[in-house]
């Protein structure tokens, strides 16, 4: 049985516990909140992107989306939580205080715009965007305020979804967008990683180094200045213990790819025709590129389009790959601009730490909200529902990986540098697949059961490692406990 399955079997349990109770029979309230639970098994993983202000969340979200969704002006709209799931049609609801709904009007100029008219953002929980994104199938991406707002309230509201006061966890997974890294970054991620550690929040937490491309000034190597940037925050996050990885991600460049136009490729055309010294003249500030007696073969305003979509550093390096022959037509500078971007590089990271376990993430989050519903509304049967949902909580293998993860990066153990990389590639590390858990590639595929038989033997001898502290003992065992599934998986034929 699944872990899914077995979290269906305590709910159904649950459910009849309570109809068993007078005192509850009739509070559709408390039943309403059981099928909310239960729900939440069959809803795709809940993603939220978090950080401080100016950080780049809704550029980042509209990269992901592949469209002008999310507002990224100053407008009421930043300063609300919204919710963005798949929806056959687009269409906006606003949470208002109280449990009223009402419907926002949306108009679409250049991007999504929401009309508030008369309703009062101080008076809104949050915003539900419906958008029929294929992005969004399999995954809601929640749009956070920044936790540096100078208004008080503003920062509260990111808060109460992240770190709740009830330990109710609202999100399965966290993307926390950094340009620099202060103090109230910190305390922020140790919050969140004090709900994991409890077995409460998101168990799953990456980093990204936002507007990595503003790190370089702009410069055609100011990603590479942004990576290096990335791995001084990673090694930095190791004491928190939570967050898995640092991407460098520039959301502008990578929006700008996913909706590169025609007409942008052909006035990039032109410009990378020009005399490289002229051009680089033209380049050497904002003020200079979008002038308006400029000799350039495109016009001012076309120039001061382009800068808006592509900024500085963008631009640089369109007309670098062009002039390299790399692109020759738009979909293949589309294709250049995002890898480069960063975005390819955090999909990646996202499907190995989220996606390919959303089913157990979310069954985390579901168990973790029924315990706390019982316990917010005891009865009879209320410590035998307890009973069978922390051994659950404890002993799954697969909320034991991800913990481990996250906490392999924090704590000291006596594992050599190749014994961490191999502990954390079987642990599900690199992917949850057996091919990424045993290192095989597509010279080796048939290495499997052997690799696998290998990989459980090597931990069940370095668990007994007489010099072990009870943390690499952990982790090792954790390790052969991957490595026999992977075995039974292939003795059964898998």
């Amino acid at each position: 049985m699944s872990t899914s399955d077995q979290v269906r079997a305590i709910l159904g349990g649950t459910r009849r516990a309570y109809q068993g109770e007078p005192a509850y029979r009739e509070r559709p309230d408390v039943f309403n909140e059981l099928d909310r639970i239960a729900g939440r098994l069959n809803q795709p993983i809940r993603i939220a992107l978090a950080g401080t202000l100016k950080a780049g969340k809704s550029t980042l979200v509209n990269a992901l989306v592949g469209e002008n969704i999310a507002p990224t002006d100053a407008t009421e709209a930043t300063r609300i939580v919204t919710w963005f799931r798949h929806g056959p049609i687009p269409k906006v609801t606003a949470n208002h205080v109280g449990g009223r709904r009402s419907n926002v009007p949306i108009a679409r100029d250049g991007g999504l715009t929401f009309d508030f008219g008369r309703l009062d953002a101080n008076d809104i929980v949050d915003l539900d965007v419906e958008w029929p994104a294929a992005e969004l199938i399999d995954a809601t991406i929640i749009d956070t305020p920044g936790t540096s707002s100078l208004s008080r309230d503003v920062s509260e509201r990111t808060l109460r979804l992240l770190v709740p006061e009830d330990g109710v966890p609202r999100v399965d997974a966290v993307v926390f967008l950094l340009r620099t890294l202060n103090a109230a970054d910190i305390a922020l991620l140790k919050q969140i990683g004090e709900l994991v550690g409890g077995s409460s929040g998101a168990l799953g937490v990456i980093g990204v180094a936002s507007r990595a491309d503003e790190i370089g000034a702009g410069r055609l190597d100011a990603m590479m200045s942004a990576k290096d940037v990335a791995q001084r925050f990673t090694g930095e996050l190791d004491r928190t213990g939570i967050c898995q990885a640092v991407v460098p991600v520039s959301g502008l460049l990578a929006l700008t790819a996913r909706t590169l136009r025609q007409s942008e490729f052909a006035a990039l055309e032109k410009l990378a025709a020009v005399d490289a010294n002229e051009l680089n003249k033209a380049m050497l500030s904002v003020d200079r590129f979008v002038r308006e007696d400029s000799a350039l073969p495109v016009d001012a305003q076309t120039r001061a389009q382009l800068l808006d979509r592509f900024g500085m550093f963008g631009l640089r390096i369109s007309i670098a790959v062009l002039r390299a022959g790399v692109a020759t037509d738009s979909v293949t500078l589309a294709d250049e601009l995002l890898e480069r971007s960063g975005l390819v590089a955090l999909r990646d990271v996202i499907d190995q730490q989220f996606a390919q376990r959303s089913e157990l993430l979310k069954a985390h989050t579901a168990l973790v909200s029924l315990r706390r519903f019982v316990e917010i509304h005891p009865i009879t049967a209320t410590p035998y529902i307890i009973a069978d949902i922390d051994p659950l909580l404890a002993d799954t293998h697969a909320f034991e990986e991800l913990r481990l993860l996250s906490q392999l990066r924090s704590r000291p153990t006596t594992l050599t540098e190749d014994e961490m990389a191999s502990l954390r590639r079987v642990i599900g590390g690199s992917g949850t697949d057996a091919a990424s858990r045993l290192g095989l590639t597509a010279e080796t595929p048939g290495d499997g059961p052997r690799a696998a038989f290998a990989a459980a033997q090597r931990w069940r001898r370095r668990a007994d490692h007489p010099l072990n502290d009870p943390f690499t003992t952990r982790a090792c065992r954790a390790a052969v406990r991957s490595a026999e599934a992977l075995v039974a998986m292939y003795a059964a034929g898998g």
